[in-house]
């Protein structure tokens, strides 16, 4: 029997985001402005497929040549002559949207696998009118993706690098090694990742050799047009070989060049006419310097009506924590929620000197950013986050600055939850928990994304030898002595810290939420006074020690390895609050009133404003420090020393993690609208919050040129497919017609 934990149940919570009033109140230029950004968007999001794993392209594919024929309602007949019950054809959708939604067959939200929870796929398939239309380009679908659309072998199971998972960001040859030393190359050529990736390729005599593919519309490794310079060439560097090209994922690159053109003649101002000729630069040619320069000026575009960031972004998927997924987002500003932001932005100058640590290791200047409550119309990539603070590039956001956005749409709908369903807390504080979860977390996530990702010094010495902070004074808090270790040249949080950047750097802003939140001004700010702020405060406490156990789901004991920076992160926390003892946080192995393997987990609220508080302020002092130093060897050792999931010490959290799995409840997903031109004017499609209603919205999405598109999509697929040891032929043309 295969794990449950590899399924998506058929009762997957499904939910719209409600976006039509905001969108409404647009005025007809910034409506045209958001339809051409949420286009460009779009058609950057299926460079996710082919970021996730080898079989992803093919799967998606053969979904949008089903339902182009057949609408979910029609295809439940076909469904039935082919043998398949209610609930198998649930099992189908539910697959097929969770799909869209992952933007693969791995969850966003904890690297994992889902296969189909159904034998009968094909049967259905052979009975479509796709199948029936197209019979042998459909069949060649189904062979390209058949066997890895069940595999559940241990390597397949995960993303992973070498033999830990599957990865598209490396070349199926490359392992931990490989990576450390295409690092150091770019590195030494002042080059970022966040767009790369790497493929290790046939050796020539006893050097390695390895290609360093730049996403662009481009193809030319030669300078052209407009352009300065390229970084493309062949280099010799510690007795490898390194090409670094151009022209990944080239087709969907174009077309997201192409739609942030059209967009520019609706931006609002010159910043924003400046930031989509950077972002159309970086796109084209492959330049992450140049979507620097653009993110530079988006920073610069103060309190925009409609809101959006566009590129590689996040690296919590990259094995290695170097290379950015693609995401794009489009979304309108909620006045009332942002209101509440701007205050604890104005407050920030009075609230980071009580974070603990050293003036020396804060910023030398607090630079005031956007922070705004935004209700999305777009998120294109693998998943929808709560909250975001961007840019990630930490030269960008030590001297110049960086936005903050929450996503008021997406918190209404996301963190809901049903009595019943409640997972692993005392019976008498589940009420207190729904009641009070929604605004607890809200002022959670304006601490973390602002105060958390916002704060905090990185101690630099930069090319010209120049340093950013008093060699003879600052002195390490931890030990008393002089700094002795700090980034130097291009090194970067990502590139020293890598494999732990992502969780270490959420770890460290969930703990700035945790400590400042028992701030009574930064509750006033929000709105909660007396009982009701101590209410909050209770159950944002509570909320991360479950958090940190319902983590475990995310923990792969055969790799001992974490699929999910947040839950690793929150996992970090749980142990160190149970570390802090005097009763504190208690957490019980029990029986459920099932039978079944069950645990409680405890907090004392009395305790918080003492025992918990010391203990996160130490916790963070000491992560602090490390990022500061570039103290690599001293972060790993504590971070992963609380990563650690063993049966030994007080609690068995080996067995705790299969009571989790027991007990999960899958993540929800979102359905988006779509936008449309009709001559001088922009329609809204909204759709039903269900698998079918997430379905129709990606098969129209992409209908004026689904067939030219899935095209260039199997072609980018098939050029690939013997990079993953797969034998994939190259796709026969699908006509485009």
């Amino acid at each position: 029997m295969v794990d449950s934990q590899y399924y998506l149940p058929n009762d997957i919570g499904v939910s719209a985001l409600d976006c039509g009033e905001a969108f409404r109140l647009l005025s007809p230029k910034e409506q045209l402005y958001a339809h051409y950004l949420s286009r460009a968007s779009w058609y950057g999001g299926l460079v996710v497929l082919l970021q996730t794993s080898p079989e992803a392209t093919s799967i998606y594919v053969l979904l949008q040549r089903l339902f182009r024929k057949q609408t979910p309602v029609q295809l439940e007949s076909v469904a039935a002559a082919a043998g398949l019950g209610p609930e198998e054809y649930q099992a189908f959708l539910v697959y097929a949207s969770g799909l869209y939604a992952n933007m693969g067959n791995y969850k966003s939200f904890g690297d994992t696998k889902f296969i189909p929870n159904l034998p009968k796929f094909k049967d259905l398939v052979w009975h479509s009118k796709a199948f029936q239309d197209s019979p042998s380009e459909v069949e060649a679908l189904w062979n390209d993706c058949s066997h890895l659309l069940y595999s559940l072998e241990t390597k397949q199971k995960q993303l992973g690098l070498g033999d830990k998972g599957i990865t598209t960001y490396f070349s199926g040859n490359c392992g931990l090694e490989d990576a450390e030393l295409a690092q150091r190359f770019l590195d030494s050529k002042n080059l970022s990742a966040y767009n790369t990736r790497l493929f290790k390729t046939k050796p020539v005599g006893e050097k390695r050799c390895y290609e360093v593919r730049l996403a662009s519309a481009v193809k030319k490794d030669c300078t052209v047009d407009c352009e300065q310079d390229t970084p493309c060439g062949t280099y010799e560097f510690e007795d490898a070989v390194f090409t670094v090209c151009r022209g990944d994922y080239a087709p969907l690159m174009e077309k997201v060049s192409q739609n942030l053109e059209k967009a520019k003649a609706y931006a609002a101002n010159e910043n924003q006419k400046r930031m989509l000729e950077e972002y159309i630069k970086s796109f084209t040619f492959g330049s992450v310097n140049a979507h620097k320069e653009g993110s530079r000026f988006w920073i610069k575009d103060k309190g925009p009506i409609v809101e959006s960031y566009i590129g590689f972004i996040e690296s919590y998927r990259d094995p290695f924590g170097s290379r950015g997924e693609f995401e794009g987002f489009v979304a309108v500003v909620n006045k009332a929620m942002s209101a509440r932001f701007a205050r604890l932005v104005s407050s920030a100058e009075v609230l980071l000197p009580e974070l603990p640590w050293p003036q020396a290791f804060e910023k030398d200047r607090f630079l005031k950013p956007d922070f705004t409550s935004l209700d999305v119309l777009t998120f294109a990539g693998s998943g929808i986050p709560a909250g975001i603070n961007i840019p990630n590039y930490d030269d960008i956001r030590q001297t110049e600055g960086f936005k903050n956005v929450s996503l008021g749409n997406v918190l209404a709908v996301a963190y809901t939850t049903q009595k019943e369903k409640l997972t692993f807390l005392e019976e008498n504080n589940k009420d207190t928990y729904i009641k009070w979860k929604g605004p607890s977390f809200e002022v959670q996530v304006g601490l973390h994304e602002l105060l958390g990702h916002g704060s905090g010094k990185l101690f630099v010495q930069d090319e010209k030898e120049n340093f950013n902070f008093d060699q003879n004074s600052v002195r390490n808090p931890e030990t008393g002595e002089l700094i002795s270790s700090w980034y130097r040249g291009s090194e970067t949080w990502d590139s020293k810290f890598s494999t732990i950047a992502s969780s270490y750097e959420e770890c460290r802003a969930e703990c700035v939420g945790l400590y400042l939140c028992l701030n009574k001004q930064v509750l006033s700010i929000f709105g909660h006074e007396g009982e009701e702020a101590e209410e909050v405060v209770y159950i944002n406490w509570l909320n991360m020690v479950r958090a940190g156990l319902l983590g475990l789901e995310f923990y792969t004991p055969e790799s001992k390895s974490w699929r999910q920076a947040h839950m690793q992160a929150r996992f970090v926390i749980l142990r160190v609050l149970l570390e802090a003892g005097e009763g504190l946080v208690t957490l019980s192995e029990t029986t459920g009133a099932d039978g079944c393997p069950d645990a409680v987990i405890g907090l004392d609220r009395n305790k918080i404003h003492t025992v918990g508080k010391t203990a996160i302020q130490k916790f963070l002092c000491k992560l602090q420090v490390h990022k500061s130093t570039a103290d690599v060897e001293g972060g790993r050792t504590l971070y992963e020393g609380y990563s650690a999931v063993t049966s030994d010490g007080s609690h068995d959290f080996l067995k705790l993690r299969e009571t989790v799995l027991l007990r999960k409840e899958a993540r929800k997903m979102f359905v988006q609208a779509n936008t449309k031109v009709k001559g001088e004017t922009v329609e809204l499609l909204e759709y039903e919050g269900s698998a079918a209603g997430l379905i129709q919205s990606f098969t129209e999405r992409f209908s004026e040129d689904a067939e030219e598109l899935e095209t260039h999509l199997l072609e980018l697929s098939s050029h690939d497919a013997s990079c993953w040891s797969l034998k994939i032929p190259p796709h026969p043309q699908l006509p485009l017609g």
